[in-house]
């Protein structure tokens, strides 16, 4: 299928260039975060609080798994890439693109990780643990890498697109 997926640490810009690149290509869009909200009605620092993070990154695993899309444009949550199960169902389903944040940039965006909901498995108290955790699963699963260091939301969208083969 031809759904362009969206992976990358919190802040990167899935939701956001996401949805803007969706209307400019005509392509539907999902947030897997809202659909994990809405199938658990509750926020996700809220699940995460009341289950834990196995919990979560369980629910995260089934609903990604799960998913069913169509020339979409598909924002992960950014510890999707902890479920193997979720993660190769998406590259099945489509192109995924990770958006290159680094670790600096990443705690400019986010002053408050508990607030945000962030999954932080074992001892990772900190962005740059998480970082380091990350970066390399997010380098595995993607098909390209964007990066967005300095980029405005704009510039983001534009640099997905060309990744993707689409011109705008």
């Amino acid at each position: 299928m031809d759904n362009l997926i969206l992976i990358g640490m919190p802040s990167s810009g899935k939701s956001t260039a996401g949805v803007l690149l969706a209307k400019k290509i005509g392509y539907g869009f999902i947030d897997c975060d809202l659909i994990i909200q809405g199938q658990e009605k509750a926020l996700l620092s809220e699940i995460i609080e009341e289950k834990g993070m196995d919990a979560f990154i369980e629910i995260e695993e089934r609903i990604n798994a799960g998913l069913f899309a169509k020339r979409c444009v598909i924002s992960t949550g950014g510890s999707v890439v902890y479920g193997a199960r979720a993660m190769e169902h998406l590259k099945e389903i489509g192109k995924v693109i990770y958006l290159h944040l680094s670790a600096g940039e990443v705690e400019k965006r986010i002053p408050n990780l508990s607030k945000r909901g962030v999954v932080m498995r074992g001892n990772i108290s900190d962005i740059r643990a998480l970082y380091a955790e990350r970066a390399p699963l997010y380098e595995k699963y993607a098909d390209c890498t964007v990066d967005c260091d300095g980029q405005s939301i704009e510039e983001t969208v534009c640099a997905i697109a060309r990744a993707a083969g689409f011109s705008l």
